[in-house]
């Protein structure tokens, strides 16, 4: 967001170690995602893994010589299969209607009106999803005095899960009937089931598997066929037993179109009470005492947690869609935006190079320096290779290494030292602006070296007395590891092509410490350099833009900086620009109400800077999660696709981007290994900077680590390396 640094040294307890406590939103930030994930991995598996499909998907069944033989030619209701299977039959003349893969909000009631209109009782054999997406019809179903028996929870062939699969299956179903209607049931109905001569040797083992944990197997004897909807006649065909034997009926209430299910079973109903049926319940139809019961407490309870769980699953895959989309819009926007902006201004700016008349009065050099010796000669010396005349002030901010006598032993003329005691960078500036005796000032931080053209060609937009500010193009100069190449790609993709926007649409809202160009009876004007924020290049830009002066972007005009060349150091820097430029956004914020040149800058660059550096990386965490869950639950093709574009997207931003620039294209292989690491790092400092500002604490400046990988550029005197005895190092 801002590229400005600070020079002090964050404050250590006694003793030399500091004490880490973690902070209570990043508790609640691993307690929010594990209950999310928690709550996806459910709601995913439950409602993607499997489904309803046809009574007829699973093909046909393999050998037999495990199902005893008493059983294959027994009754439909199996009992014991674990230990000494046994078989009931339904009782003459009686028949059980029963219905599997509900209840569905059209189709169910419908079928229990039927059922109520006729005084006939029947068992329906649910499904845990159906049953967590509409509770309240199963209790109407157990209120009408109707059985329950449980069709697992995603209706997938048991005998083609893992055991602990069929135990989840099971389990999960019983709780969801229990949180529904507070009752539990013995009763259960395999999906893909039929008759017992077609069971084979993986249905037993589903079904012994099933008796141990407490359930009653139910198959049926007659199937009506509703499923393949060959039309209410033959349904009703199918579903007239022939003679008068007990017969276990199977029908549907769900899964589908079920309307000649309902029209056949108005005239099935009457039409077997005229031939002498009765119907009942599954349990009396064969005589078991009690399969449902009433759930205790605690089963009722996990039910109604898990109910709750999958409710909160199924919101949450819906806000994610909802901000999966607004992110992806606001990617797109942004694109565009910033691609059409830079192509204009490039023909702006390639049609009328010259600001006016060449700027060559002197111009004053202010370097904010604390413990910086490790690169402070070569930015001085860079500073002096200037092609245009320069003084150069460097303002020793109580550094301990010896930064101040470094600088006095190397004699350069046009090089004065300042010292004052450490009061941080904002008050460095200040003492500059009061040593400064030109009219121009840059500002350049101690850890950055300027090409021979730099200065020249930051001053030359001063030609227009409306210019205020100029912003230069900082470039990393350590970009060997995949750090430096991520953040090279940073500065050149995103804050270059911001201020190609920012320029052109005159809302301009910092000028980099690292090289920035000022009028200095404009910032006398403003008093000065404020510390109220960590980002006083944000602030004192944005303050530039209020006071109605134009702030613009010189591409040409470059400096190199070092770059953070660890993941720690890259976190305390992005953190604090973050959080400075939150508080500046805060402090100006009157700018979204104002006229003119502060207009501009609130309507424009603060609305910006809200949407695409704040608003924006707080979603990406969401295109990520939902990007694995689609992985996991959803088409991976389509999902990997979507990514592949967005990678695309940013690729093409980068080529353009980096041909701007005039860099090689060749750091952008790393692209897409950004998304995977520093792309997170990134909206986690978003997400630390924000809790930290609506919290309202004061985050305290922070030095950046120093690794002397600066040089001079060609032109310049050569490095003079200071004898050990010559400077003091930190300790």
């Amino acid at each position: 967001m801002t590229d400005s640094r600070h020079h002090d040294a964050p404050a250590r307890r006694p003793g030399g170690a500091r004490q880490v406590t973690p902070r209570t939103h990043w508790l609640l930030l691993s307690v929010l995602t594990v209950t999310l994930s928690t709550a996806l991995l459910l709601q995913g598996y439950t409602h993607h893994m499997f489904g309803i499909t046809s009574d007829a998907v699973t093909g046909a069944r393999g050998r037999s010589q495990t199902v005893p033989s008493q059983v294959t030619h027994g009754g439909p209701v199996i009992a014991d299969a674990a230990t000494l299977a046994h078989t009931a039959r339904v009782k003459a003349r009686t028949i059980a209607l029963t219905f599997d893969d509900g209840p569905d909000p059209v189709w169910t009631p419908r079928i229990l009106d039927v059922l109520r209109r006729n005084h006939v009782h029947a068992t329906f054999f649910v499904v845990g999803t159906q049953v967590v997406a509409h509770p309240e019809l199963l209790r109407r179903i157990v209120a009408e005095g109707h059985q329950i028996g449980i069709h697992t929870f995603t209706h997938p062939d048991l005998a083609r899960l893992a055991p602990w699969q069929r135990s989840l299956e099971l389990r999960e179903t019983q709780l969801a009937v229990a949180g529904a209607a507070g009752v539990t049931t013995a009763l259960l109905r395999p999906p893909y089931s039929s008759q017992n001569d077609a069971l084979d040797d993986a249905d037993w083992s589903v079904l012994k598997q099933a008796d141990a944990a407490g359930y009653v197997t139910v198959l049926s004897t007659q199937d009506a066929e509703d499923w393949q909807r060959p039309g209410a006649r033959r349904i009703l065909a199918n579903a007239t037993p022939h003679g008068h034997f007990g017969q276990i009926l199977l029908m549907h209430d769900a899964g589908g179109d079920r309307s000649q299910t309902v029209t056949a079973l108005s005239a099935l109903i009457p039409r077997l009470k005229a031939r002498g049926f009765r119907f009942a319940t599954v349990g009396a139809a064969v005589g078991m005492a009690g399969p449902v019961q009433h759930a205790g407490l605690g089963v009722h309870l996990q039910g109604m947690a898990l109910i709750k769980v999958l409710h909160a699953g199924d919101r949450a895959v819906w806000l994610l869609g909802v901000l999966m989309y607004t992110a992806g819009a606001l990617s797109v926007l942004r694109a565009a935006v910033v691609l059409i902006a830079a192509r204009r201004h490039r023909r702006l700016r390639s049609r009328s190079r010259s600001w006016g008349p060449p700027v060559t009065e002197p111009v004053s050099v202010i370097v904010p320096a604390y413990n910086e010796s490790a690169g402070i000669e070569a930015a001085v010396r860079s500073l002096l290779a200037s092609d245009h005349p320069v003084e150069v002030i460097v303002v020793d901010d109580g550094s301990t290494d010896g930064t101040a006598d470094l600088v006095e032993a190397l004699h350069l003329p046009g090089v004065r030292v300042v010292r004052q005691r450490n009061a941080g960078k904002p008050a460095a500036l200040n003492t500059g602006l009061a040593a400064a005796t030109c009219e121009l000032v840059v500002m350049v931080d101690g850890d950055t070296v300027f090409e021979p053209g730099t200065v020249r060609t930051l001053v030359q937009p001063f030609a227009d007395p409306r210019v205020g500010a100029v912003s230069g193009n900082a470039k990393v100069v350590n970009r060997g590891g995949l750090l430096g190449r991520w953040q090279h790609i940073e500065y050149v993709v995103g804050f270059n092509l911001d201020r190609r926007l920012f320029d052109l649409a005159e809302c301009m809202p910092t000028v980099p410490g690292a090289v920035g160009a000022f009028r200095r009876r404009a910032l006398l004007a403003l008093g000065g350099v404020s510390d109220v924020t960590l980002a006083e290049d944000t602030d004192l830009t944005m303050a530039l833009c209020r006071a109605g002066w134009r702030v613009v972007y010189e591409e040409s005009a470059v400096a190199w900086t070092e770059a953070p060349a660890s993941l720690n150091a890259l976190w305390r820097q992005r953190y604090r620009w973050c959080y400075g430029t939150l508080q500046a956004m805060w402090k100006h914020r009157g700018a979204l109400v104002q006229r003119g040149a502060a207009g501009k800058l609130g309507r424009r660059g603060l609305v910006y800077l809200l949407l695409f550096q704040v608003l924006l990386p707080l979603l990406a965490p969401v295109v990520d999660i939902f990007a694995v869950y689609g992985l996991l639950f959803l088409d991976p093709v389509r999902i990997t696709g979507l990514w592949l574009g967005f990678l695309l997207l940013q690729l093409a931003m980068g080529l353009y981007a980096f041909r701007l620039d005039g860099e090689r294209p060749g750091p952008l292989w790393s692209l897409p290994l950004q998304q995977f690491v520093y792309r997170q790092l990134m909206y986690l400092v978003v997400i630390q900077s924000v809790f930290t500002a609506v919290s309202g604490s004061r985050l305290r400046w922070q030095r950046m680590e120093r690794y002397g990988s600066l040089q001079a550029p060609p032109g310049a005197a050569p490095l003079k390396r200071p004898a050990p005895h010559e400077t003091t190092r930190p300790h």
